[in-house]
């Protein structure tokens, strides 16, 4: 059975690092797999406010809070509000930090 599709606005908890994020754009059709460290992403009501995970010694967040990632696509935009140390997966492939626009040159 399928996950369901991501709809804006749900809050999502990764189950193998403290890893929260709300779902700024999600795509028209079909539902990709969200995943973070691996596993799937479950909604963050179900998930409680239980602490993170304890990082081992040296272990950098891998996900940003404040920080909006991206699938290669451009259909899928995930908000980090809580920073963790699992890599956000779509469909199995990584996605990247969003950039902000560049403003236009006003010399």
């Amino acid at each position: 059975m399928n996950a369901p599709a991501p709809r804006t606005g749900d809050q999502l908890a990764s189950t193998v690092c403290g890893t929260r994020v709300i779902v700024v754009r999600a795509p028209a059709e079909g539902a990709p797999e969200i995943a973070c460290g691996g596993s799937p992403m479950v909604p963050a009501s179900s998930q409680g406010d239980a602490a993170a995970p304890a990082q081992s010694g040296g272990g950098e967040a891998a996900t940003l809070i404040g920080k909006r990632y991206v699938d290669a696509a451009g259909t899928l935009e995930l908000l980090c509000t809580r920073s963790g140390t699992g890599e956000l997966t779509c469909g199995g492939a990584p996605m990247t930090l969003k950039t902000a626009k560049p403003l236009p040159a006003s010399d």
